[in-house]
């Protein structure tokens, strides 16, 4: 399994003339990275004595975040089967009238598949922002730039999604399908953009004042 191997060996791989992994991958492992910082930033809050009073808090947030680090590297795997399924559709015979349509299918269905992996991707960075900021409001301030790591990798991992879903759109013929979701895309952007952006204001103040 990709997410198996050790970094080396990733990058290696990342690295090589293989199409995939690629960046459907990486937006969905900087995703991952971004929650585990989360989590650190829990863990480093969680039994001090100066946070007692959020414990509670913190604790749930380090539920959930590790739940997304767990969604965030199962997408990584996906966004990789995903495109295989789109390289064997194009690989069906299209010699015959009625093998052109069934590959046809088969190609338009593996490029929508392929399209919400990645869009999966920037819904649960929405999430993981979410958490992020409650961290960086009320958790160990000694860790505040880890989490504002976590940030600048969440948002990354969605723009990097972004480019994943509209390159697939281009390829889709179902003009619904497309309409749609390139303005979901749009939504997601700007949330996540947005929330980034309130997230390192807090960070950056709190940094200030230290």
């Amino acid at each position: 399994m990709l997410t198996n191997k050790t970094v080396v060996k990733f990058l290696d791989e990342l690295a090589s003339n293989s199409p995939a992994p690629g960046g459907g991958s990486v937006a969905a492992l900087s995703g991952a990275l971004g929650a585990a910082l989360i989590s650190m930033v829990c863990n480093l809050t969680i039994g001090k004595k100066k946070y007692l009073d959020v414990e509670s808090e913190i604790k749930n947030i380090l539920t959930k975040s590790e739940e997304l680090r767990q969604s965030f590297t199962v997408l990584a795997e996906k966004d990789t089967e995903a495109f295989n399924k789109v390289m064997e559709a194009f690989s069906l015979p299209k010699e015959m009238e009625n093998q052109k349509a069934l590959r046809n299918a088969a190609i338009q269905g593996a490029t929508k598949e392929a399209a919400l992996v990645p869009l999966r991707v920037m819904k649960l960075v929405i999430d993981a922002l979410a958490l992020a900021r409650v961290v960086a409001e009320k958790g160990n301030i000694n860790s505040i730039s880890d989490i504002g790591v976590g940030t600048l990798m969440l948002n990354a991992a969605a723009e990097s999604a972004a480019l994943n879903v509209l390159i697939n759109l281009n390829s889709i013929t179902d003009t619904e399908f497309v309409s749609w979701h390139i303005d979901e895309v749009g939504t997601l952007r700007r949330t996540c953009k947005a929330q980034a952006e309130e997230i390192l204001l807090i960070i950056n103040n709190k940094i200030g004042k230290k």
